[in-house]
């Protein structure tokens, strides 16, 4: 219950048919992390982002180096 915190588990995408995709809008600000398939366009939502701490364990998680936004 109260241990320590766990690191956060290394998580996988399929790299050659999805990527990282960042959706923002334009209205209310509000950023939404998650994978957009090429082939399709379908964006696949993984987690809210509220801040850059939130947007850094996300790129940590899936091992991602740079991610694309989209408005």
């Amino acid at each position: 219950m109260f241990g320590r915190k766990k690191e956060p588990e290394m998580r996988t995408y399929d790299r050659e048919n999805k990527r990282p995709v960042l959706k923002c809008s334009i209205c209310n600000g509000e950023q939404v992390a998650g994978f957009k398939d090429i082939h399709t366009g379908k964006f696949e939502e993984i987690m809210l982002i509220r801040n850059k701490s939130e947007l850094n364990s996300f790129m940590e998680m899936y091992g991602i180096d740079t991610i694309t936004k989209e408005y």
